[in-house]
């Protein structure tokens, strides 16, 4: 039986291998142009991609299969995933495809999905997606020569998604004459995120934008702010804003060079549009990975808070459920219901910069409305994933963690949905001890599941 192909965040691997080829892309192009379009003429399916080299035999394989099932692809060209999202929308298609492997290094890559609404995929869509892609779809061709899909060009697919921002912050005087740093990635913000901010008036110092298909987040970007770190204060910034490869998530450093991570913008965010009248339903959605200080701070400013499990997909599901206006994950996916479907980095460094001018402070000074407990996080390549509850030594290895720490910290234990990673993570209320039971938890989950 063949593996799932949809992780947390769409298709993922290595490009080239098994399910990142191109005889993959044609199946899912198909499968998705039937499941999302019902295939035909009539059918359109948008495709942007990032940066790095193996995305134009993805989108060209992925074009191949929407077409094979009588379908029209749109090619989009280099566009940040929330753009992708966005021109879904906007030009009214059946779906879009994105192709992107997020922050992972360049011989990684990806395929994620949107309904033609901006949203992405259920589970159930997900699994009729894969189940065809995996049981071949020779059957559901016409041999009609003219019942194939066309292929066209979106010239102007960045200038549609400039234009959506612009009319967000359309009196965004608040960036005027500010000196702002951007990281770019070398990914697909590279050319956007700039031309954005310059056109709201700010001063902009770029970092990492001068994409070569292989350096996509190779030491820069959200995953790594550290020349980011030095180059704010070099200038004088108010603020640096690292992207990720695909521009769904940012990072932030304040004026004096230290990070500002996502749960501080969500809930310095959350503060402002409270005191806006804007919070709506006074309610704040993020994940099980979030730090303990992000609830302590909400809790302290009388905002209420839901968590789901790990993914920006399900922070939507929660906040679509509940009502809320604000959500996002600590990683940077920020995501701002009442502007955007998905976490769109952009908007989440516009709003901190909103927030940090409205509030006539600098952002460290605001950042602080949140204590970050100290946290400890090791990634463990494993061979299989078998359910962590039924590994006798995993289990007892957390169970006295958990009875150590106590009230003053919290042990997750869980897979990434889109690697051969255990990821452990432990806040506690020192450094050294935090970091102490994460590596004996790591030993354990290396010991028993190890792909060494």
């Amino acid at each position: 039986m063949q593996k799932r192909l949809f992780g947390t965040d769409g298709i993922r691997g290595k490009a080239n291998t098994h399910p990142i080829t191109a005889e993959m892309a044609i199946k899912v192009g198909s499968a998705v142009a039937q499941v999302l379009g019902g295939g035909g003429g009539g059918t359109r399916v948008v495709i942007g991609k990032d940066t790095r080299m193996s995305g134009d035999m993805l989108e060209h394989a992925l074009a191949a299969g929407i077409c094979s099932a009588g379908a029209n692809a749109l090619l989009a060209g280099i566009l940040s995933t929330p753009g992708l999202a966005y021109l879904t929308r906007e030009m009214e298609c059946d779906a879009g495809v994105m192709v992107s492997a997020s922050h992972n290094p360049f011989y990684d890559n990806g395929i994620k999905v949107f309904k033609a609404d901006g949203f992405k995929l259920t589970d159930d869509m997900e699994s009729e997606i894969e189940s065809k892609a995996l049981e071949g779809l020779a059957a559901q061709r016409s041999d009609d020569g003219r019942a194939v899909g066309r292929v066209q060009r979106v010239v102007d697919a960045t200038r549609r998604y400039c234009t959506f921002l612009h009319q967000i912050f359309r009196d965004a005087r608040f960036l005027k004459g500010l000196t702002i740093v951007l990281d770019c990635a070398n990914g697909a913000t590279f050319e956007i995120a700039p031309a954005v901010f310059e056109a709201f008036g700010a001063r902009v110092r770029t970092l990492s934008c001068e994409p070569d298909g292989i350096n996509i987040n190779d030491q820069c970007g959200s995953e790594h702010p550290e020349r980011l770190a030095e180059a704010v204060i070099q200038n004088g910034a108010v603020a640096g804003f690292a992207f990720d490869g695909d521009g769904d998530r940012v990072i932030a450093v304040d004026e004096r060079g230290s990070r500002v991570t996502g749960d501080r913008m969500l809930v310095l965010c959350a503060k402002t549009m409270k005191a806006q009248g804007r919070l709506k339903n006074n309610l704040v959605v993020t994940t099980v990975m979030s730090n303990i200080g992000l609830h302590v701070a909400l809790k302290r400013l009388g905002i209420d808070h839901v968590i789901t499990r790990v993914g920006d997909r399900y922070v939507l599901e929660a906040m679509l459920k509940h009502g809320a206006s604000i959500g996002g994950e600590d990683s940077g996916h920020l995501i701002f219901l009442e502007h955007h479907t998905t976490g769109d980095g952009i908007i989440g460094a516009l709003k901190v910069l909103e927030a940090v001018t409205t509030a006539h402070r600098p952002l460290s000074e605001l950042a602080g409305v949140m204590e970050v407990f100290p946290q400890s996080l090791i990634n463990v390549e494993v061979r299989d994933k078998p359910p962590l509850e039924t590994v006798p030594a995993i289990a007892e290895a957390v169970r006295r963690a958990e009875q150590g720490l106590g009230d003053s910290g919290r042990v997750l234990v869980r897979y990434s949905g889109t690697q051969p990673l255990c990821r452990v993570m432990v806040e506690g209320p020192s450094r050294e001890q935090t970091r102490n039971v994460c590596e004996e938890i790591a030993e354990v989950v290396a010991a028993t599941l190890g792909a060494f």
